[in-house]
């Protein structure tokens, strides 16, 4: 059965959608994409969603653009510099003000240096000059994402626990852990985050970019299939050094060893 998904923008001061034919997808990243160019920003976008697999949302001009990154918590922002009504410089300029930290990747024609030096200077962590190589702008962003959560290198190592981001492979000590699709994106997401509180509803925006409140009861079935496969190789005169904790009525977390683990 052929299905179809919804494709989040903004267009004036509202929140606009495009039915467009793609499965449902799991994601564990969320990127915003303000880029006036609609071919171009749609282009960017189904990289990002066929490449790592993150969830996307695309503003076609700056006003839209800040208001989104105001109100929603994303781990990328890939900003274009000439937009209508908000220029990109204006609206990183913004960004910042409000203390928010969310890596930006600018796309510039401009690729002087004084313009370079100023941009970076005002608060972009990194630029691409256009046109420019998606496989290159994928890259980009991955890296800019693991730096923003303070992680140079894209291996995570939790405990005993091993996350290769790259290679999408879980091990555990010497085990290799075979983890679905979706028990893996949950794990990437909280390993990103270890000892953060991570509600239900923070999984499913992240998991799922459209239609996530259809996907509300399945949370609770990923983490109880993941805690059983990575403990599944634990002996039991071994002391546990990785916890999936369950926090009743808040979330769960993520946690490095058995002493963090509330009582």
């Amino acid at each position: 059965m052929e299905k179809h998904a919804v494709r989040r923008y903004f267009d004036g001061r509202h929140r606009h959608s495009a039915t467009i034919k793609l499965a449902p997808v799991q994601r564990d990243m969320r990127v915003l994409i303000v880029e006036d160019e609609r071919r171009l920003a749609e282009n960017v976008a189904a990289a990002f969603e066929e490449g790592p697999g993150y969830a996307v949302d695309i503003a076609y001009d700056g006003e839209d653009g800040e208001h989104l990154a105001g109100v929603n918590d994303y781990d990328l922002i890939v900003l274009d510099l000439m937009l209508p009504k908000m220029s990109g410089a204006a609206l990183l300029k913004r960004v910042r003000t409000r203390g928010q930290k969310t890596p930006v990747l600018v796309l510039t024609a401009v690729t002087g240096k004084e313009s370079i030096v100023e941009l970076l200077n005002s608060g972009a962590d990194d630029y691409l000059g256009k046109p420019f190589d998606l496989g290159e702008l994928i890259a980009r962003a991955q890296a800019l994402i693991r730096r923003g959560k303070g992680v140079s290198h894209p291996v995570l190592h939790i405990g005993d626990l091993v996350v290769d981001t790259v290679e999408r492979t879980v091990s555990r000590g010497a085990v290799e852990l075979e983890l679905s699709p979706t028990e893996y994106r949950i794990l990437e997401y909280m390993s990103h985050r270890p000892r953060s509180v991570i509600s239900k509803q923070m999984l499913l925006e992240h998991l799922y970019n459209f239609n996530w409140e259809h996907h509300s009861n399945v949370i609770e079935a990923h983490i109880s299939n993941l805690r059983r496969k990575l403990n599944a190789n634990t002996k039991a005169e071994q002391v546990r050094t990785q916890f999936l904790e369950t926090l009743r009525g808040r979330g769960y977390r993520l946690l490095a060893s058995a002493s963090e683990s509330s009582s």
